[in-house]
């Protein structure tokens, strides 16, 4: 598994640094680390809600489709994540008492909060098919990325 978290880190800057809309350049990475990252199998965004403080919403994604397009804060590890500004792994989601259940094949789960200006706008939401799939290194390059993206919010 050569994941280059260098070279992956180097396109979402070219995709930030194109042209299109916030969304158009979170849809591109979504499909960018689908692609290059073997155990991400459902990549996606939740953002702050427009209409409604402390409710997330479904935003770009790729995989399939969720029931859970609106969550509030501090409800599930995407509302907890959104109430601590804590990135949230969880290695073995069976384990998680407060996990909302997507799909069956889900074993685990990393949220990394995107913070601008010290104000929190979304937060980036992976599952895997593999339990523990997380590696410090995945952890990083997700957090890295998460701090490319204020710019587009």
């Amino acid at each position: 598994m050569g994941m280059n978290s260098d070279n992956i880190l180097r396109q979402v800057d070219s995709i930030l640094n194109g042209g299109g809309s916030r969304d158009e350049k979170l849809e591109a990475i979504c499909k960018l680390l689908d692609q290059e990252i073997e155990v991400f199998n459902w990549t996606g965004f939740y953002l702050v809600a427009e209409d409604e403080e402390q409710m997330l919403e479904l935003g770009p994604f790729v995989g399939e489709a969720t029931d859970h397009t609106r969550i509030p804060f501090g409800t599930g590890i995407c509302g907890q994540a959104a109430e601590t500004l804590d990135t949230f792994v969880v290695p073995d989601v069976s384990k998680a008492d407060n996990y909302l259940a997507c799909s069956a094949d889900v074993k685990s789960e990393i949220v990394v909060p995107i913070m601008k200006n010290c104000e929190f706008v979304g937060e980036l939401d992976i599952d895997s098919h593999t339990k523990n799939a997380f590696t410090p290194e995945l952890r990083a390059l997700c957090e890295k990325i998460c701090e490319k993206l204020p710019r587009v919010f």
